[in-house]
């Protein structure tokens, strides 16, 4: 398993446009071939900062997500609405299998 772990930090007078347009990310990478879980975290005492994490079967699905139209879409909408840039990590999977 291939994942991300993406920390966000939105400038709040974006907060929800952010939200709404990573609710469709969401609901669109979950449907793709390749992925296992896209959760969505809001920190509980901060409401600008967010974790995404992306779990694909490989990194081929990964990398396959990253050209989907719904992810650019997100990625060009959301980049003005970031406090500072957005950064991801990538972990291998290791449970479960």
């Amino acid at each position: 398993m291939y994942v991300t772990i993406v920390h966000v930090s939105v400038k709040p007078q974006f907060l929800d446009e952010f939200i709404e347009a990573t609710a469709i990310n969401h609901r669109a990478s979950i449907n793709e071939a390749g992925n296992q879980r896209f959760d969505v975290l809001q920190l509980s005492d901060d409401a600008t900062k967010f974790v995404l994490y992306e779990a694909y079967a490989d990194h081929a699905a990964a990398i396959a997500h990253k050209q989907t139209e719904h992810y650019l879409t997100w990625r060009d909408t959301v980049a003005d609405w970031m406090a500072i840039p957005r950064q991801g990590i990538q972990y291998t999977g290791l449970f479960p299998k």
